[in-house]
């Protein structure tokens, strides 16, 4: 084998893995590995903060089922990143993420930017190690890959000392190995179909990773063939066409209650690939882990999760898609579907729009992105009361068009959607952002003008942290304190990036800005100025303020 070094074997084995784009902010403690990318052919996507660049390699893990990969400097560098882990960690997207490292003759004195990896990210992250011999790297990186994709995928980091990178030796590559070979899931979905002919009030929760297309819909096909009622948890809406006549919603914040209750009364619940955490059951409150009163027939990869929460009656060791087949496998049964058309038609009711205040309505915004965007274009978004009415009024149409964070994360639509244009170059990506979500990442922007992508930004601005403000006028309704907001002209910030802006003031001057956006080919902004009384889909700020008065002791 000829001698290389570190950074060169570590690009080999990116190659090998059929890495195309990698994400970073650039540090001197890995320069050997960013010599090694320059005659890969892997583009690198130079990013202006860690924390951005994380959120880039997640958004792309997410959206192609392979781990993201992302390099970051010791220290400082590590520690901006650590919120794109926690996305990747907590929604189950596989990543790999390089971390530059003090040479290891400093070790444990203290050196600069020197950090203990093992201790910093081992609590919110798969696996975490640090490479000390460069003829192992192979080895590392070839488990690093294993261990990002199996049983429940998430984020594994390794720490690389610089002068491991750059030390030469003549190592051979490993090449990835095949995946291990699904388990015959006959017998578990046998009896779940069983179980499931039996109910009255059945329902079907299916979320995880590993989902694909296809999946998607086999998954239409499922649930009308047996008239099963199909939910997803919190930003999984795109797992189904919502326009199925067996989708009948979300399970997430600010979800149907109707759909809530439904889940609280079902008899019978098949969930595949989630967890039902607490979002999903309104902070366990619609099913007791105590004793939730039905059956529950749960599929999932990580086998830990089994029985973890919730007492299970049948279980199987098993992504969702593996499970899916094999139920698709099973001679189809009569059902009854009384119960189907009912929560699809609640799930019809909860999407005709409920007026908001002012001049600019989200709710009406929405259906317009939903009825005239094509079918395939992506939307994306982080956390704030904005994002609720994409939830409630956006009908998801196909895998791979709803990227956003099962973890609340702020900040993360800009640096997803960017992701997602490098990704799919021909398709329309739109990033939904608060004010505040907005600044968090804006600096990204740079990142979008440099590499051509040209993404369309919906800056929702009501001039506060809205959804902290909400819960502020509940429990102390009046007494607004660190939640209002300056912000800068996001018309003339964009066009400083070399993009097209405007701002809409009524409701009928969006469809025409849409319009202009996604005829231009440009990086794109619209901000939408809406009433501060808009507060969420559901109440207004002087509604949920009155509310919290009357909660208040006399």
């Amino acid at each position: 084998m000829p001698l290389r070094h570190g950074g060169q074997i570590l690009a080999d084995q990116l190659a090998l893995r059929a890495i195309k784009r990698v994400f970073s902010v650039p540090g001197e403690s890995f320069l050997a590995a960013l010599d090694g990318l320059y005659d890969s052919g892997i583009q690198v996507v130079t990013c202006r903060q860690e924390g951005g660049a994380a959120m880039m390699a997640e958004a792309h893990g997410k959206l192609t089922g392979q781990p993201g990969v992302l390099f970051v400097t010791r220290g400082p560098g590590a520690s901006n990143a650590s919120a794109g882990l926690h996305v990747a960690q907590h929604d189950g997207t596989p990543m790999v993420v390089f971390v530059g490292q003090i040479a290891a003759a400093h070790r444990d004195r203290g050196a600069f930017q020197e950090v203990n990896y093992s201790e910093f990210f081992g609590g919110f992250v798969k696996w975490v190690a640090e490479v000390d011999q460069t003829d192992r790297l192979p080895e590392y990186i070839d488990r690093a890959f294993r261990v990002a994709m199996s049983g429940r995928p998430g984020p594994v980091v390794l720490a690389v000392p610089e002068d491991m990178l750059s030390d030469s030796c003549d190592v051979p590559d490993r090449r990835p190995q095949p995946l291990p070979l699904s388990p015959d899931l006959g017998a578990f979905a046998e009896q779940a179909l069983a179980r499931l002919a039996g109910a009255k009030r059945p329902l079907v929760v299916v979320g995880g990773s590993h989902w694909s297309s296809e999946d998607a819909a086999r998954l239409e096909v499922f649930g009308s063939r047996h008239a099963l009622p199909i939910a997803v948890p919190f930003r999984r809406q795109d797992y189904i066409d919502n326009r199925a006549a067996c989708y009948v919603g979300d399970l997430g914040v600010g979800m149907n209650p109707k759909l809530g209750q439904a889940l609280r009364d079902a008899d019978v619940v098949l969930a595949l690939g989630t967890r039902l955490g607490d979002t999903a059951t309104n902070g366990y409150s619609l099913m007791d882990p105590q004793d939730h009163g039905k059956i529950l027939i749960h599929a999932h990869p990580d086998a830990a999760e089994l029985g973890r929460v919730y007492a299970t009656q049948l279980s199987a060791v098993a992504s969702a898609p593996d499970a899916l087949r094999a139920l698709m496998a099973q001679p189809e049964k009569q059902h009854d579907d009384s119960w189907l058309r009912m929560l699809r038609s609640h799930y019809e009711s909860w999407q005709t729009p409920q007026t908001t205040p002012g001049a600019v309505k989200m709710e009406q915004i929405i259906r317009v992105l939903s009825d005239t965007l094509p079918p395939d274009a992506i939307i994306t978004n982080g956390a704030g009361n904005y994002a609720a009415f994409v939830h409630r009024y956006f009908r998801f149409k196909g895998y791979g068009t709803q990227v956003a964070p099962t973890s609340g994360s702020m900040g993360y639509g800009l640096p997803a959607a960017i992701a997602a244009k490098l990704e799919n170059p021909e398709k329309t990506v739109v990033c939904m952002a608060g004010d505040g979500c907005f600044q968090m990442t804006l600096n990204e922007l740079s990142t979008a003008m440099q590499h051509d992508a040209s993404v369309i930004v919906i800056v929702v601005n009501n001039g506060r942290y809205g959804t902290i403000r909400m819960h502020q006028e509940k429990i102390y309704p009046g007494r607004v304190s660190g939640t209002d907001l300056v912000n800068p002209n996001f018309v003339d910030l964009i066009k400083s990036y070399g993009g097209d802006g405007c701002k809409v003031l009524k409701t009928e001057d969006f469809r025409g800005a849409l319009q202009q956006a996604t005829q231009s080919n440009k990086l794109s902004l619209i901000e939408l100025v809406t009433d501060g009384e808009a507060l969420s889909t559901g109440a207004t700020l002087s509604e949920i303020r009155r509310a919290g008065e009357a909660r208040e002791p006399a």
